[in-house]
């Protein structure tokens, strides 16, 4: 497992940032997409059956099919870095880092504009803790 220190984590977020918008519009456009679709097999069933435009339907399946994919392959790319993507709602982030011998993980949310917080592997993002000295950092700056 790759660890990262803190210098190293907080410098990888500007590309990071927009992998993980790139993920979560795939995946909002793939949802919209979707409900689309949802939408007519509705009407359809409603109506007892209808004329369909097969290829519009077959064109929106291919869209969903190409956000869903955008999506995955920016989950990869941020994998293939070596980052855990936990929440893709939420834009939730985590970075192995080796402290006092033990692996914790440095947590970041969109719109932090930093990496601010550690948690242990078992606690999650509820058991969410200030970076403190041990991590390089004297303490957390905290926005006005």
């Amino acid at each position: 497992m790759k660890t990262f220190s803190l210098d190293e984590a907080q410098s990888l977020l500007p590309v990071l940032e927009s992998l993980l918008k790139r993920a979560i519009e795939g995946k909002k456009s793939a949802e919209e997409k979707e409900a689309e679709l949802h939408e007519l097999r509705q009407r359809i069933f409603l109506s007892g059956g209808m004329m369909v435009n097969v290829i519009s339907a077959t064109r929106q399946r291919a869209e969903i099919d190409k956000f869903v994919q955008q999506a995955k392959d920016a989950v990869a790319e941020i994998d293939s870095i070596g980052v855990q993507v936990k929440d893709l709602e939420t834009g939730l982030l985590d970075f192995p880092h080796m402290i006092d011998g033990e692996i914790v993980l440095l947590c970041w949310k969109m719109g932090e504009s930093r990496i601010d917080y550690w948690h242990t592997v078992d606690a999650g993002f509820r058991g969410r803790q200030p970076i403190d000295e041990r991590f390089g950092r004297s303490k957390p700056e905290r926005p006005n």
